[in-house]
């Protein structure tokens, strides 16, 4: 039997028009699709008639168990002549697990394709108006995982790299984790009147920004409900959205992701 092929692809930061021409051609054409949590629900509208919709979000705990699960979806349906779509947030290749997918599927000899899509560590910021870098601010920008904590012994992070040499951090899953980063960030040389901004539901009806400094970035979090999923971004490119605020915030519900 002929094997199928596999897409990996970005489906963007949250606005169903984010997506690319091709990641939009991807799901038109998808025998079946594998799609993520932070996945427009807009954007499965787009699949034929008979797709098979498998969501694959994972829960806080379980990634390892889900993530095996999901090479071996792909492997099988590939293996039946099907074309598959995997469907996740932002762009594959940033904290998006691609590489190990692509692996497996090249250990079993399966055809692939990797879509870039649009991160939301660059797309957030910007619907806040504030642009990752800028001529006046910022002539560096980092992505960086937000998660780890030492005492897990998770964070392998340079934050002496980070807080003396990148104007721009925009740090993914970190909500969770912001008295940390802001503390490590200032132990390690960063000036604690940074600019901060935190982006949730970037991009979407539901956006919310909250804007502050290193020292007063968490409070103003918490003050404002602020959960995840949202971007931290740190650095003083943060004061141009004063002047270039465009994108109209609000609390309307819509239907994105999975609690």
């Amino acid at each position: 039997m002929t094997k199928g092929r596999v897409y990996l692809v970005g489906a963007g930061p949250g606005d169903p028009k984010l997506i690319t021409i091709y990641g939009m051609e991807c799901i038109q054409k998808a025998d079946v699709i594998l799609y993520d949590r932070l996945v427009n629900d807009a954007l499965l509208e787009h699949a034929k008639d008979g797709a098979e919709l498998i969501f694959c979000g994972k829960l806080p705990g379980k990634h390892q168990i889900i993530q095996e699960q999901i090479h071996e979806l792909l492997i099988e349906k590939a293996a039946k002549g099907k074309t598959v779509t995997r469907l996740k947030g932002g762009d594959p290749c940033i904290f998006g697990r691609v590489g190990e997918e692509a692996e497996v599927l090249a250990e079993h000899g399966i055809p692939y394709e990797i879509v870039p899509g649009i991160t939301s560590g660059i797309a957030a910021p910007a619907y806040a108006g504030i642009p990752v870098t800028h001529r006046d601010y910022a002539s560096s920008f980092a992505i960086v995982t937000g998660h780890g904590r030492a005492e897990k012994e998770e964070d392998h992070l340079n934050w002496s790299a980070l807080a003396q040499g990148i104007d721009t951090i925009a740090f993914y899953m970190g909500i969770g984790n912001l008295n940390y980063i802001c503390t490590k960030l200032i132990e390690h040389g960063k000036n604690p009147n940074t600019k901060a901004a935190i982006i949730q539901w970037g991009t979407t009806e539901r956006q919310k920004t909250v804007t502050g400094n290193l020292l007063t970035i968490e409070e103003r979090a918490a003050n404002a409900g602020i959960t995840h999923p949202a971007i931290v971004l740190v650095g003083d490119v943060v004061g141009v959205r004063e002047k270039i605020s465009w994108f109209q915030e609000g609390e309307k519900e819509v239907s994105i992701g999975r609690e």
